[in-house]
C-alpha cells in the first residue's frame, strides 16, 4: 500500500485529458485543467479505472480511442462483479441516477465497493451532480458503504490537502 489516495478515474476524465483541442471555449478549459491534473496526478495518486472505463474508452473515433486507452496504460482496471452490480441497482432504483445510463450508476458503484477515496468526473448531468451527490451517498452508506468523494479533476488540483 503507497499510502497515497485511492482515486477512480471516469471515462470523461481521460476523454479530456487527450482529446484534440475544443472550440467550446468551456471545454476547452475542462480539457487544460484535466490535463494539468492527469500530468502529476500518478505521482500524487493511485489512480484505477475499471472494465467500464476500458469499454467506454473504446468506443467512437478510432484514433481518439487509440489515445484514450494509451492513456489508461498501467492504471489497474477494478472489477465488476455482483456487488457492483447490485449497488449500481440500487442507485437506479433509488432514483439517484437516471436507468436510460446503466453504466453511469456503475461508476459510482465500482468506486463505493471498491474503496475509493475520490470518483474524479465531469459528469454533471449524473455523477457529479450537487443535487444526487447526497442521494448517491446516502444509498451507498445504506448498502454498507462509503461513498468516495465525488469531484472534478480541478477540485483535486496540486496544492490541496492529500
Amino acid at each position: 500500500m503507497s499510502g497515497k489516495k485511492k482515486v477512480y478515474v471516469e471515462t470523461t476524465v481521460v476523454s479530456d485529458a487527450t482529446a484534440l483541442p475544443a472550440r467550446d471555449v468551456v471545454q476547452l478549459g475542462r480539457q487544460v485543467v484535466t490535463r494539468e491534473w492527469w500530468s502529476t496526478a500518478a505521482q500524487r495518486f493511485d489512480l484505477y479505472s475499471s472494465l467500464v472505463v476500458a469499454k467506454e474508452v473504446r468506443a467512437g473515433d478510432p484514433e481518439a480511442a487509440r489515445r484514450r486507452v494509451d492513456a489508461l496504460a498501467g492504471i489497474p482496471e477494478l472489477d465488476v462483479s455482483e456487488a457492483e452490480q447490485l449497488l449500481a441497482r440500487k442507485l437506479i432504483d433509488g432514483k439517484a441516477v437516471p436507468k436510460e445510463y446503466p453504466d453511469d450508476a456503475l461508476h459510482i458503484a465500482v468506486a463505493a465497493v471498491h474503496g475509493m477515496d475520490y470518483l474524479v468526473s465531469w459528469n454533471f448531468k449524473h455523477i457529479t451532480n450537487g443535487h444526487t451527490i447526497p442521494l448517491v451517498e446516502r444509498i451507498c452508506r445504506e448498502a454498507g458503504y462509503e461513498c468516495p468523494c465525488i469531484c472534478t479533476p480541478q477540485m483535486l488540483q496540486e496544492g490541496g490537502r492529500e
